[in-house]
């Protein structure tokens, strides 16, 4: 992922980090606020792909506050706050989709979908908890396969850009992406 001036460095965000972890209770803003701009193309480039009134500053906002609420913060350096940022987006949606669904019984309301640009010429549509629990299924048996599906559909990334993430090749990703793909497809049969 290449570095924009206005992100921060890597470097900068993970001394952050490290500060946040040691307890510097303000060091977490300040990193989140470093990479607020990708944060914020990752939320647009995933509400796009779905029917939703949630709006990127918000997504955004309460992926950070789901983050900054834990018990512990895991990150270690830039690529990995930006990774367990798209999952927070995950739990976001996810937990907005659980209350629409508690809110719409009887009340005739339209199902929050979402849909996956799942190859050039393919496209689906996949309820937000029948993703979520599939992501589940297939983190069982194949955590980083999991994780590019997570990265690609819920934080927007580009292979290129999952691979630097993660630290492997291009060539994993898209072998990653291919058998996570079958997987979701086979489950949805």
């Amino acid at each position: 992922m290449e570095s924009n001036p206005d992100t921060g460095s890597g470097a900068d965000v993970t001394l952050l980090l490290a500060r946040a972890r040691a307890g510097d209770a303000a060091a977490l803003g300040v990193a989140y606020s470093a990479i607020y701009d990708e944060l914020k193309r990752a939320a647009r480039q995933q509400l796009r792909r779905m029917r939703d009134d949630f709006q990127t500053t918000a997504l955004v906002h309460e992926a950070y506050l789901k983050l900054a609420g834990g018990a512990q913060l895991a990150a270690v350096d830039r690529n990995h706050l930006l990774a367990l940022s798209a999952r927070a987006m995950r739990q976001v949606l996810v937990d907005d989709a659980r209350a629409r669904k508690a809110d719409k019984r009887g009340g005739g309301q339209e199902a929050l979908t979402l849909t996956a640009r799942l190859d050039a010429g393919e496209r689906a549509a996949l309820e937000v908890l029948e993703l979520d629990d599939l992501l589940q299924r297939l983190h069982a048996l194949d955590e980083r396969a999991a994780q590019v599906v997570e990265l690609r559909y819920f934080g927007g990334y580009e292979e290129t850009e999952i691979a630097q993430l993660l630290g492997v090749t291009d060539r994993t990703v898209r072998r990653d992406w291919r058998k996570a793909r079958a997987f979701l497809l086979n489950a949805l049969e």
